[in-house]
């Protein structure tokens, strides 16, 4: 019995060993993974898609809308006392069980177009549907990419941090030496005592920092949080140098490739549409039917088989239906279209003037990012050759510790300054991007 167990052990160890591998690989994610991830489960691009196919049905109902129409009727019916006989006319005293079957087939032949002018309406509804879907798929990217952006500058504030405590606990140490010998003030030793406790607070304080990061961005992708999780690292050139377009370049490329901006001009050639196929209906309708029918009587000498086959009736008809009066409707649904369509051009246009708003915007953000990171720099250039001096001097006793450690601070918030400014600017740099509809990961 015990060996007959061993295969099924050997099972269950099996996938527990294949899901710890599939646990593991799943905590290392790319930035790509991590989009593709939040763009299939946020909210946001669900609803926008929901939405989108809705507007695909409608396009659909209106092409199926020139179809001919097929009905079927059946209708039975029981009569009692005297009453007249359906199929002869006859007036009877006695029980009657009666049915009626009939088919009718209708097909539109015009209708001042309206239904394909809300065919053309409808597509380019469907259109804008597609654009407000990648939009929001646009966002959720963009939305992404600045939290795993944060996720990175949270780590590297870690490694920095962690940097300073290390090389401030070799300069404790050195001092707990000399202090237990006697060789140095005590001033000094607790300058520097004071200056690790504080390097330990904010390796405290970037680990705090790190897991709100990928709190942050775990909770943006819709999926649980893991705090092993791993994000794969980008390049550490990946800083750009400058940017080669002006703000004016952005919007004239924006115009004619952003998803907003599109939405907005399909609805408003939507709209001219809906007009053209609300006046249609002001237009007579003419539409070719036919219909087959027969009947059945509890009365008759026949069978109700035959009485099916033989009293069937069919022929053809034109239905020519003209609007006179019809409480004004059509004209006023025409005045109505008319309407939607002035607000389809106002949001058009708003679109566009708060596009070109944005855009001046994000550039001023990316160069003065830009200006901070370059200035930063050339601070931490400055702050590194002061504290080297301060700490040659310091070492030789020349100094007190409390101005070696005014410089070691200097250095280390230009440091944390510095990888700040860095990820600020790669931030706004894929913003700049994402309006020139080349967002990359």
């Amino acid at each position: 019995m015990f060996f007959k167990k061993i295969p099924l052990l050997f099972l269950f160890l099996s996938i527990a060993v294949l899901a710890k591998a599939q646990q593991q690989l799943d905590s290392v994610l790319t930035l790509q993974q991590c989009v593709d991830l939040a763009i299939k489960n946020n909210l946001t691009v669900k609803n926008s898609g929901t939405t989108m196919e809705r507007s695909r049905i409608a396009l659909q109902q209106a092409r199926e809308n020139l179809l001919p129409t097929l009905n079927g009727n059946a209708s039975q019916s029981l009569s009692f006392g005297r009453s007249q006989d359906p199929t002869t006319y006859n007036y009877v005293n006695q029980k009657i069980n009666y049915g009626q079957y009939s088919l009718s087939s209708n097909v539109l032949l015009s209708n001042g177009l309206s239904y394909i002018n809300a065919i053309k309406q409808n597509a380019l509804a469907y259109q804008a549907g597609k654009m407000d879907f990648q939009q929001v798929k646009d966002l959720t990217t963009l939305n992404i990419i600045s939290l795993y952006l944060q996720v990175l500058n949270s780590e590297d504030q870690l490694s920095q941090a962690n940097f300073q405590y290390n090389a401030s606990k070799v300069n404790l140490d050195r001092e707990t030496i000399l202090n237990n010998a006697g060789s140095v003030a005590p001033a000094d030793f607790y300058n520097i005592k004071g200056s690790h406790a504080n390097d330990a607070a904010n390796v405290v304080n970037a680990k705090n920092n790190l897991v709100t990061a990928k709190l942050n961005l775990l909770e943006a992708m819709n999926v649980p949080y893991n705090k092993d999780i791993k994000l794969v690292r980008m390049p550490a050139d990946q800083t750009p140098k400058s940017y080669d377009q002006t703000p004016e370049q952005i919007y004239s490329t924006a115009l004619g490739s952003l998803a907003q901006v599109k939405a907005a001009d399909f609805r408003v050639k939507a709209a001219e549409k809906e007009v053209q196929s609300r006046k249609g209906r002001l237009y007579p309708t003419l539409s070719l039917g036919g219909s087959i029918y027969t009947n059945y009587s509890s009365t008759g000498a026949t069978s109700f088989f035959d009485q099916f086959r033989n009293n069937y009736s069919y022929g053809p008809g034109l239905n020519l239906q003209i609007p006179i009066l019809n409480y004004f409707q059509n004209r006023n649904n025409v005045k109505l279209a008319k309407l939607d369509l002035i607000d389809a051009q106002n949001v058009s246009n708003n679109t566009q003037v708060q596009l070109k708003q944005q855009i001046e915007q994000a550039f001023a953000n990316m160069a003065a990012a830009n200006d901070r990171f370059n200035a930063v720099t050339e601070q931490v250039a400055a702050y590194k050759e002061a504290y080297n001096a301060t700490e040659i001097k310091f070492n030789a006793g020349v100094i007190t510790a409390d101005v070696f450690v005014i410089a070691k601070n200097n250095l280390d918030v230009a440091n944390t300054n510095l990888i700040n400014a860095r990820y600020d600017y790669l931030i706004r740099i894929k913003i700049l991007d994402y309006y020139r509809g080349q967002l990359t990961f």
